[in-house]
């Protein structure tokens, strides 16, 4: 039986950048306006996407507690899709496109800094009146939660930070990051050279990750001479400056909320560090994934599942 579909619903974002919100759960009766899209997400613009958004706020999906899923750099909402239909089934769970991803707003001019993705999703919350609400981060989606619930606890209810550091990683890494954005081998002629590039033939894959190339595979749009990326890699690189030459702890000691520090045994996170993490959180509690990489959630859907859901569960007080 398949899922719940996904509506949009546009949140202005800081300095008034549109952003697409997805949310899941039970789809409303067909829209003959709405558009199917990729990945079995029904989109609905404008009007009928704004009506969709008040006739789920006056059910009973929206007086469910609310989870904001807050995806990584380069990543985009659909990238929790399986995580939301889970959700969906008990909260009102909702993934963002932060700008610069998806179908978020690109603006060239935008601000990329910390503080417009803290605001973000900020607006987010207080827009779809989610709040409070558990706030689910992988890799920059996870700075940004802990740092929303640090400025704003009164909107935030408790936070998983999916395989993000606290430490600041330095000048080296982002000449990295740099030199590995232009070794891509843009355009890709089709999608599957998408696939087996990043599962097989980046120099920085290990060894073959087929989940990679697929989670690369839904970043990439097609154009007159073949597959792209949906965001612009100077805009990533923009956004990546403005975290990676800081540390993150004191805004980590400032989350009042139970917190899940979560990593993939073969992710980035290292288990020193995040145990670290753990004792520098007032109510932090740690969980790790095997036979995962630094996409816990995607390479692992079921163990991240089960890594995850007693912990949300046990905020609300389920049984």
């Amino acid at each position: 039986m398949p899922g719940p579909m996904a509506r949009r619903i546009d949140v202005t974002g800081a300095g008034g950048v549109r952003l697409a919100a997805w949310e899941f759960g039970d789809p409303p009766k067909p829209d003959p306006a709405a558009e199917p899209t990729e990945l079995g997400v029904r989109e609905q613009d404008g009007v009928a996407g704004r009506r969709a958004g008040q006739r789920t706020a006056q059910g009973a999906l929206d007086r469910a507690p609310g989870v904001l899923l807050l995806h990584g750099l380069m990543g985009r909402a659909s990238h929790w899709a399986p995580t939301a239909r889970w959700l969906s089934e008990r909260h009102r769970a909702v993934a963002l496109d932060q700008r610069g991803h998806g179908r978020s707003d690109k603006p060239p001019q935008a601000s990329f800094t910390r503080e417009a993705y803290v605001e973000d999703a900020e607006a987010a919350l207080e827009q779809l009146g989610l709040g409070p609400a558990v706030l689910i981060g992988h890799a920059m989606g996870a700075l940004t939660a802990w740092q929303l619930a640090a400025k704003r606890p009164d909107l935030v209810s408790g936070v998983i930070i999916c395989d993000m550091r606290a430490s600041a990683l330095g000048a080296a890494s982002q000449r990295e990051w740099a030199d590995w954005f232009k070794s891509w081998p843009l355009p890709f002629a089709t999608l599957a050279d998408v696939r087996k590039w990043f599962g097989e033939d980046d120099p920085w894959v290990e060894r073959p990750n087929p989940a990679r190339g697929e989670f690369y595979a839904e970043v990439m749009a097609e154009s007159p001479d073949g597959w792209r990326p949906v965001f612009e890699p100077e805009q990533m690189l923009k956004s990546r400056e403005t975290w990676v030459f800081d540390a993150h702890w004191e805004e980590l000691a400032q989350v009042q909320c139970p917190a899940l520090v979560v990593r993939g045994l073969d992710g980035e996170l290292g288990r020193a560090e995040a145990q670290e993490m753990v004792r520098v959180l007032p109510r932090g509690e740690y969980a790790e994934v095997a036979d995962a990489g630094h996409l816990v959630h995607y390479d692992q859907p079921d163990a991240w599942r089960a890594a995850v859901e007693p912990f949300i569960e046990g905020l609300f007080g389920e049984r």
